[in-house]
């Protein structure tokens, strides 16, 4: 694994600049530091799946003043726009929802509300969990955005866009933003999606067969061997490889 560790810290390195995030290399979180809230971020987040071209065209149509105006103005602004399983009245009952969420002190102090009692899986529960208190709308497309809500760690997803948010938010370097203090890098958790998963498990990092929560929670913890204090600095360059389908060319790592 040293000869691993080496090649993926040289790879952080070299990816860690702005020149990974532009109109050659698109990424929803080019979008989310041009502006650098928490609230249009987590917009950024949710909607980060798909095609990545289509990810940032979409969300580039979003005006992040939209969450701070009236109600009506809103699902004005948002008529005709769709995303994927998202309508237009989706995106504003979203929109909307997340304004109510900002008007009563925003996205991290929520979080603290479940963090202080169930650590980073309690945390992002009771930001779900207001989300659907502060809104009674349900469609398909909604429920798909927000997720649902972590009750158990066996069966459920490695809630990837959630665990993404939560590196942009308390990292902080040339890709993510720093916003948060209340939790320290060391306790975030991977977010795992199948480029990451795939390359993961033939590098030898990862030996859960299925892409889900624990696969997430076991992964973060080969990667606190390399880097206990910040364990998922890890995770844009492996989700890069493996999006580019490059080989380490290490042999095998085992």
């Amino acid at each position: 694994m040293t000869a691993l560790k080496a090649r993926l810290d040289a790879e952080v390195a070299l990816r860690n600049c702005s020149e990974e995030l532009c109109v050659e290399k698109p990424d929803p979180l080019m979008i989310a530091r041009s502006t650098r809230d928490e609230c249009h971020a987590l917009t950024c987040a949710l909607f980060a799946y798909g095609n990545v071209q289509a990810i940032v065209a979409f969300l580039a149509s979003l005006q992040p003043s939209w969450i701070d105006a009236e109600e009506e103005y809103i699902t004005q602004a948002t008529e005709g726009k769709y995303y994927r399983f998202q309508t237009a009245q989706d995106i504003a009952q979203w929109l909307i929802t997340l304004g109510r969420l900002k008007a009563q002190g925003g996205v991290e102090e929520t979080f603290k509300l479940g963090y202080c009692n169930d650590g980073v899986l309690g945390g992002i529960t009771s930001v779900i969990e207001t989300l659907y208190d502060l809104n009674p709308y349900r469609s398909q497309g909604y429920t798909f955005l927000i997720g649902k809500p972590i009750k158990r760690i066996a069966g459920t997803s490695a809630m990837k866009r959630w665990m993404m948010y939560l590196r942009w938010m308390v990292r902080n370097d040339s890709l993510d933003m720093g916003l948060w203090d209340v939790i320290t890098p060391s306790e975030l958790i991977m977010p795992l999606d199948t480029h990451t998963f795939t390359l993961s498990k033939k590098l030898g990092l990862l030996q859960r067969n299925q892409c889900d929560l624990k696969a997430a929670l076991e992964l973060t913890d080969t990667l606190r061997c390399f880097d206990p204090h910040d364990p998922i600095k890890y995770d844009f360059a492996l989700y890069r490889l493996g999006q580019e389908g490059q080989e380490i060319g290490l042999g095998s790592p085992i």
